[in-house]
Parts: C-alpha cells; structure tokens; sequence
C-alpha cells in the first residue's frame, strides 16, 4: 500500500469514527431529553391530580377543619351533614396491613421455590401462571370471593377461631365472611402475584458466584438462601413488597364487594371479622349518588387522604429502601 493510500485510509477511519461519536452523542442528547421529558410528565400529573383533589376539597374542609381527618361521623342528610374520614382510614390501614402480613411471606416464598428450588423449565412454566395471575383483573378476585371464597373462610378459619378464641376481643365479633379479614386475604391473594413476580427477577439477578461461594463454605440450600440471597434481595425484596403495598391500599371494587361497607363509626373494625370500608370503597359506593355539593366534597376529601396517605408511603419507602442499601453497601466494602 502506498503512502497516499494509507493516508486516504485513515482519513477515511477518523471519518467514519467522527460520524459514530456525532451519532452516539446525538442518540445520548436525544435519550436525555426523552427521559426528562417524562420525568416532566409525571410529576406535571401527579400536581395536577393533586390540585385538582385539594380544589374539589376545599369547601368540606372549611366545613368540618381537621375534624374532616379525625372525625368519626358520617351523615350525608341535607341540614345534618357531618362527615368524618378517620373509620376509612384505619379500615384502609388494617386491612392492608393483613393483606402484607400474608402476602409477603408467601410471595418470597414463591420466589425462592421457583428460582432456586426446581428445575428450569418448571420453574418458566411456574413464572407464567403467576405473571397471568397478576393480569386478572380486580373484579374477577372480588366476585370469586363474594360467591364462593367468603363462605370457605368463614366456614374454615373463621369460625373455629371464633369458638375457640372468641374470648379474645381480636376473635370476638360472629363471623359472616364479609368483613375486614376476608378482605385481607382477598387482597393479598390479589397482590401476592406483583410481589413475587418482582422478588423472582431481583433474586434472579444476584450473581451465581455468590450461591456458588456459599455452596463451596459448605452450606446447604437453606443456609445459602439464608447467607447469599435475602441479604443481597432484601433491598429489592422490600422495593416488591412496597409496590404490593401501593396496590393494596388504592384497590376499590374487590374491597368494595366484600368489606361489609359499614359506616361511619361502626366501620372502625373493632375485631379481624368487624365489617368495615376503606377510602376508595366508599368513594366508589357514594360518589354517583352524592347528595349535595359537600356530600361530594367529602368524597373528593377521602381521594385527597388517599392520595396524601400513598404518596407518604411511597417516600418512606424510598427512603427506607435507600437507608437499606447503603447499610448494606457499607458492610460489603
């Protein structure tokens, strides 16, 4: 190759690397602007569900002030109004926090099982039933468990702990099967699909040679999962279990159709089998039938509590989620 072609040749290189850097710094501007561009978006409709929430709100709370949040009452009768969110919120807290306690064992169990404990092409065909499980949608759970799933809880839990556990005021109250607990575990059958989908791509992901270095220190299945994966998922583990726990919380109709819909004072859930009613089911069950102007403003209050409630979830979640990761980072150096 002569000296003329061999400098044509690398012109022509650093051509064509110079047209590759434009192009690659072009597709990052590009990506750039896209994802802050939908950051934009999301947090452009987050303000505007929250202002719109907190301007249908307005008149119930300069009626009721702060007694809207703690209050009791729940009378939608023109010249008796008094409406009172705190029996929806602690229905909406229980019976979330029932659906979590069962749910989360469960999930991560599932996780595990289908990640570490069978062989590959099970454990695909396993992943599928329970990714289809999570696209059923909410109404399904909520008829099967009005027709069918109540009455085997009340027949099978219920009832024996309440004959044998009855003096205890938790078991106390007769069971009927639409209640708080019913509610609960629907809810987490509901979610127990989201959480261990994601637990099972998070445990998926930790690196083989970490069970292998476990294997090697002489451990045996239990143990590695006890040493090598939920320390290094936990954080993971606990971004599921949140994403569980937002669903659970904003759920309307499957809670609406079981729950027991009670009302205002009586919708305190007193005992695991109380009727009761969360936030968004009696949005849904009042909201086309509101009475009045600040019936209807009350309703749009509870949204404004639900979404102050999740919102606040959320942060501490991440906040959380980020304090366990960095505990963790910090121990491994």
């Amino acid at each position: 190759m002569s000296l003329k072609d061999s400098k044509n040749t690398h012109a022509e290189l650093v051509k064509k690397l110079d047209l590759q850097s434009r192009k690659s710094i072009f597709g990052d501007n590009f990506f750039k602007a896209l994802v802050i561009g939908a950051s934009l978006y999301t947090l452009l409709m987050v303000a505007l569900v929250f202002f719109a929430l907190a301007e249908g709100s307005i008149p119930i709370f300069l009626k009721e002030g702060i007694n809207f949040v703690i209050g009791t009452d729940w009378n939608a009768v023109d010249g008796r109004e008094s409406f009172g969110a705190l029996p929806y919120i602690i229905g909406t807290l229980v019976s979330s926090v029932i659906a979590m306690a069962i749910a989360v064992p469960i999930s991560v169990g599932i996780a595990i099982f289908i990640t570490e404990m069978i062989p590959k092409k099970l454990g695909t065909v396993l992943s599928f039933v329970v990714e289809l499980l999570a696209a059923v949608p909410s109404i399904i759970y909520g008829l099967w468990a009005l027709f069918v799933f109540r009455f085997w809880i009340r027949d099978f839990i219920e009832e024996p702990l309440h004959n044998t556990l009855g003096d205890f005021s938790l078991f106390a109250r007769a069971p009927f099967g639409l209640d708080v607990f019913t509610a609960g575990i629907v809810l987490a059958i509901m979610i127990i699909p989201i959480i261990s989908a994601v637990s099972r791509e998070v445990i998926k992901a930790i690196p083989h040679s970490q069970k292998e270095a476990a294997y090697a220190l002489g451990a045996t299945r239990w143990e590695m999962v006890r040493t090598a994966i939920l320390p290094s998922a936990k954080t993971g583990l606990m971004g599921a279990s949140f994403l569980g726990l937002g669903r659970a919380i904003g759920e309307t109709m499957l809670v609406t159709l079981i729950i027991g819909n009670a009302i205002g004072l009586a919708a305190i859930p007193t005992s695991l089998f109380s009727q009761s009613q969360t936030l968004s089911s009696i949005i849904a069950n009042e909201f086309n039938e509101a009475s009045n102007d600040l019936h209807l403003s009350a309703l749009i209050g509870l949204g404004l509590v639900l979404f102050v409630i999740t919102i606040f979830i959320n942060v501490v979640a991440i906040y959380i989620i980020s304090k366990v990761s960095k505990s963790y980072s910090n121990l491994r150096e």
